[in-house]
């Protein structure tokens, strides 16, 4: 079994990281980044649009 990663970065304080898409919310949930706690939508999190159909195929 091959893991996916997706690539998320926060708008607020531009902190990057990757984190398994299976393990992440439903994209419209909000949420907070794990370095400031900015609270948004998940979506606003991708640092791609390829990271956003990544995720779309785990939900």
């Amino acid at each position: 079994m091959v893991e996916a990663f997706i690539r998320l970065v926060c708008p607020e304080c531009r902190k990057g990281w990757q984190d398994n898409p299976a393990d992440l919310p439903a994209l419209r949930t909000n949420f907070n980044c794990p370095s400031c706690h900015a609270t948004r939508r998940l979506t606003e999190f991708m640092r791609t649009e390829r990271d956003l159909e990544a995720v779309k195929q785990f939900q």
